[in-house]
């Protein structure tokens, strides 16, 4: 069982399954030559795939473009089903960040085959997160930034005012295509910056002076 940890408390939240949104911030859609899109992206990770800050990323040998991707990570503190914007802001109980690594070779290679690109987002240690902070302590502003340094070189960087789909839009969405449980985390999108990440690499984010996550890669 893995857990969400809330920051400077002994809390903590076991995990249930990981929804993920893809191209939530135009720039990072128009960079990879993709679509803005209608409505969220939604794809999933096993919580098999979770490692917490300061925890190494195993690159996968069966891959040679390993792209790292900061993000604003949710933490669902109650059950809900097709929920209004009201309902889906309550049920926001705390927000993280978090790295979901992907193989873009392979999701290249699968999406012109037209298959899922489950492979290239489910393997091992593809998803880390940070401490959580919750939400009727410290509101999540769309006006933080969101960054993240390879080897102390930026890469990302972004205001979540960037985001297309407001977090309580997207747990409103998902919502009401899937029931979201307490315990649920969705990350929620990455602005633009993506890249390769390689062996001996060292990755640094943060949100704004709330919240950091390091993670080396091997």
């Amino acid at each position: 069982m893995k857990y969400a940890h809330i920051k400077g408390t002994g809390e903590k939240y076991a995990i249930g399954k990981i929804v993920c949104v893809g191209r939530n911030y135009a720039e990072h859609a128009r960079e990879l030559g993709n679509e803005i899109p209608e409505f969220p992206v939604l794809f999933l990770k096993p919580p098999s795939a979770l490692i917490y800050s300061g925890e190494n990323i195993i690159k996968p040998s069966f891959s040679d473009d390993m792209h790292h991707e900061i993000e604003v990570v949710l933490l669902i503190g109650s059950d809900l089903s097709n929920a209004g914007e009201e309902e889906s802001r309550k049920a926001i109980k705390a927000f993280g960040i978090g790295l979901d690594m992907t193989l873009r070779d392979i999701q290249n290679s699968l999406k012109k085959k037209g298959e899922p690109w489950t492979v290239s987002k489910c393997f091992d240690t593809s998803a880390a997160i940070s401490e959580f902070i919750l939400t009727d302590q410290t509101e999540l502003s769309e006006k933080f930034v969101l960054s993240l340094s390879v080897n102390g070189q930026l890469r990302q960087s972004s205001t979540l005012d960037k985001m297309i789909f407001s977090p309580v839009q997207i747990v409103s969405f998902i919502s009401s295509r899937m029931k979201l449980e307490a315990g649920d985390l969705i990350f929620t999108g990455t602005p633009a910056g993506v890249g390769k990440v390689v062996p001996g690499d060292s990755l640094s984010g943060s949100l704004d002076n709330l919240l950091t996550i390091t993670a080396g890669v091997i």
